[in-house]
């Protein structure tokens, strides 16, 4: 099993120092990179301080100049939000100045109240169109003129400047619904899925419309699958009883930002109570501990096993859930001294 990294610049609240969530982030990144973790994600999202993400190929940019070997993932980028030509270029350029380290994951979004800012009139379940239409199309820019009259675009002959330095940029796709899976397997892409807080069971669903897609295909796929938890190990109650207020927190955010239950007062969404989110945010303590990559490094193997016996082949390490940073690097610390070698 492999090993990713997923990690956001993230304020929980205004007095939060932002050059130190810089510091740490990248503090973060490079201990993975020494570490051996094979990508860092970089994800895409507006006008939020939980997520602090305008332009991943910044991020990634900024990664590659501190760093050796790390590959460089992009989170996903919501295709919706971006011209073909620009996407293009972006990423490329990021191929050119990391000497060939990207990795370029696209989406469809996830935030409705984001689409209302950025794409007003788009329904978040419509976007999977926007990138069906990408994809390819950004593989044709970076070989050469396109002249491209599509659904949602349309310009005259035109190419990716700068080309990448790898031959064949490795492609993701963030999916949850069977269409995608088909689309990600037909298009030879690797998937990454996030089963949220939800039980093993999800990712069993995951995997099993994997398998569908495949025998849909002919029976052959190369690509790669990982799956993305949030992550906390812990050896000290004080630190397992922080990564719980931490999570319980963040899921009270998120779950407000996905069903819009709350308001968002300059950057920061509302914390709404978790019995208000009864069925869209699972909160329970003891539901978290089980279903989330939390525990002692010994729980943290035996439930990569498990996740590994699943067929799962990367498993991406969800650092950013509001935890101190100090916490934060002690959790990633332990995985790196007591649960990577087990798998390495």
């Amino acid at each position: 099993m492999k090993f990713h990294i997923a990690i956001n610049l993230e304020r929980m609240d205004a007095q939060t120092d932002m050059v130190a969530v810089r510091d740490h982030v990248i503090d973060m990144v490079q201990m993975a990179d020494r570490a051996g973790f094979k990508i860092a994600w970089a994800a895409e999202h507006h006008a939020l301080e939980m997520t602090i993400a305008p332009n991943p190929f910044q991020i990634m940019t900024w990664w590659a100049d501190h760093t050796q070997n790390i590959r460089l993932g992009c989170g996903v980028a919501n295709a919706a939000y971006w011209h073909p030509i620009n996407l293009a270029g972006e990423a490329a350029m990021v191929d050119l100045l990391s000497g060939g380290r990207l990795e370029l994951g696209l989406g469809s979004g996830a935030y409705q109240r984001e689409f209302d800012r950025m794409k007003p009139g788009l329904v978040q379940t419509d976007s999977w169109c926007y990138m069906q239409e990408m994809l390819p199309l950004v593989r044709k820019l970076w070989q050469g003129d396109v002249t491209h009259d599509g659904q949602y675009w349309q310009f005259p002959a035109a190419t990716s400047c700068p080309k990448p330095l790898q031959e064949t940029v490795p492609m993701w796709v963030a999916a949850r619904s069977p269409i995608t899976f088909d689309y990600a397997v037909a298009h030879d892409c690797n998937i990454m899925c996030w089963p949220f807080s939800m039980p093993f069971a999800e990712a069993e669903k995951y995997k099993s419309q994997l398998d569908e897609a495949i025998t849909k295909a002919g029976g052959t796929w190369s690509g790669s699958f990982a799956l993305m938890r949030h992550t906390a190990v812990y050896e000290t109650e004080d630190d397992r009883n922080a990564a719980m207020v931490a999570i319980r927190n963040v899921l009270g955010k998120f779950g407000n930002v996905m069903t819009k239950t709350g308001d968002v007062r300059n950057g920061f969404a509302d914390n709404v109570p978790a019995e208000e989110l009864e069925g869209n945010v699972r909160v329970e303590p003891k539901m978290l501990e089980e279903n989330l990559m939390f525990g002692s490094p010994e729980t943290i193997i035996e439930k990569l096993r498990t996740y590994e016996a699943l067929g799962v082949d990367a498993f991406i390490y969800y650092a950013s859930m509001g935890l101190e940073m100090d916490v934060q690097k002690r959790s990633l610390q332990s995985f790196i001294d007591h649960v990577m070698p087990e798998f390495t």
